[in-house]
């Protein structure tokens, strides 16, 4: 079976954790070690941690470091802090909400993102208040259930990250496990049955006002717009809001059954095949060297039949990793078998990003160098400049050099049409005899 978590420093006592204040810090270390030494302990005394002043001025910190946009009733950061008492004033009056057992969660404003397929995924945005007080309450419960976590979960979890789990499937491929199951659940976040989840809460948390705050916010209205335009109100019966503070924490929480059924069923995929598993949220494969029909029936009876889950066949595909040519789609990058570039009878695992982070990317940079944007140029220099800036921050894993240069081309031809269209004489904003790549260069922007 695969050990459970061990994220180094992640509640590492000795040292403040992402900023957090020492105390705080010392805390979520304390509660970590009694998890972890007493992995049948439930914790009763938990409610009056969340309501503490640190622990309340923390979350402020964590949440405005987000800057959202604002819930239901349209309070935006900018208005508590210019509000007569500011945050200050804004916190203790959330706190003695909390005190005094008078703290109701507001309805959840929903709206619609487009995704690169066409469709439209819901979002959900709690107000800041009880973002605020969602975030105490993962500061507090999150040390607890992390411990709990076995090595294969890597998404949404302290001092863990995409590249950890992109590092864990190039070692499975290396080792031969080159049959991959891709799965797909349809709206993970949404389906999630409430009973079942909240019985995987309870199995370490026994404080009844803790428990009272996450049913709460389960069973919150969502709010949004009908074919009218006219505001309605319905009532979720499963699932937990995407965009919700504390639902990525309860989704691993709910999902961390299938890690343990993975490796500890007899009949599970670990144990009849020594297969292994990688899990970012709700993005998953299994690698094995040869999957049969015994794996795939295992994961869909304890997926659909036992989590009360939806497996999306027509997105969920078994790739085989052994030709060059191959490919595997994970967490914004493509996989592929590539040929040794010394035309040795050997080949490897090029890690690039894929076509549709590609596409989203050059979309962003299309918008924001539209020529309907009269603006001035060194802005929109800027603006692409963070655009790319974080983009590669992210991709710059595996082997990135060909979509770099892809993009960097894309960028100056975007340019070249700005300058072109943005005015009806002709733009001169360069010195004489300077090429579009060195004034643009002189302007701000880095190219990758």
């Amino acid at each position: 079976m695969t050990e459970k978590s061990s994220t180094g420093n992640a509640f590492d006592g000795s040292l403040p954790q992402g900023g957090l204040p020492e105390r705080l810090s010392l805390l979520r270390w304390k509660l970590g070690r009694k998890a972890k030494q007493e992995p049948e302990f439930r914790f009763y005394a938990l409610y009056d941690k969340v309501c503490r002043s640190d622990t309340l001025l923390a979350a402020w910190r964590v949440a405005r470091s987000k800057n959202g946009a604002p819930g239901v009733d349209g309070v935006s950061f900018r208005d508590i802090e210019t509000a007569e008492g500011g945050v200050e004033q804004f916190l203790a009056e959330l706190q003695q909400d909390l005190c005094s057992r008078t703290y109701r969660a507001l309805p959840v404003l929903r709206v619609y993102l487009p995704k690169p397929n066409g469709k439209l995924r819901p979002l959900g945005i709690p107000c800041i208040r009880d973002r605020v007080v969602q975030t105490a309450v993962k500061l507090i419960i999150e040390p607890i259930f992390d411990v709990d976590f076995l090595d294969c979960s890597y998404g949404f979890r302290p001092g863990r990250k995409q590249h950890d789990a992109m590092d864990q499937i190039r070692a499975n491929l290396q080792a031969e496990r080159q049959a991959v199951y891709d799965a797909d659940l349809s709206s993970y976040f949404d389906t999630i049955p409430h009973d079942q989840l909240m019985r995987q809460v309870e199995r370490r948390i026994a404080d009844r006002s803790i428990l009272k705050l996450i049913r709460m916010w389960l069973t919150s209205p969502v709010s949004e717009e009908d074919a009218n335009g006219r505001p309605q109100l319905t009532k979720p019966k499963a699932g937990t809001p995407q965009g919700g503070v504390i639902s990525p924490l309860l989704a691993n929480i709910y999902l961390h059954q299938m890690d343990q059924a993975f490796y500890e069923d007899p009949d599970g995929p670990h144990q009849v095949a020594s297969a292994e598993l990688v899990r970012f949220a709700d993005d998953f494969v299994i690698m094995a060297r040869y999957m049969g029909p015994r794996i795939l029936k295992w994961i869909e009876v304890t997926l659909e039949a036992k989590l009360g889950l939806t497996v999306n066949r027509d997105k969920t595909a078994l790739v085989q990793m052994k030709q060059p040519g191959d490919t595997l789609d994970f967490l914004g990058f493509t996989i592929r078998v590539s040929r040794d570039r010394f035309g040795r009878a050997r080949h490897y695992f090029n890690v690039a990003p894929s076509r549709k982070s590609l596409d989203r990317v050059q979309d962003k940079i299309r918008r924001l160098t539209s020529s309907g944007h009269k603006r001035p140029l060194k802005t929109v220099v800027g603006e692409v400049h963070s655009a790319l800036r974080d983009w590669a921050n992210y991709f710059e894993y595996g082997h990135p050099r060909q979509s770099f240069r892809a993009l960097n081309f894309f960028v100056l031809g975007r340019f070249r049409c700005f300058l072109r269209n943005r005015s009806q004489r002709r733009s001169r904003p360069f010195s004489k005899g300077e090429s579009l790549y060195a004034g643009l260069k002189r302007y701000g922007l880095r190219y990758l």
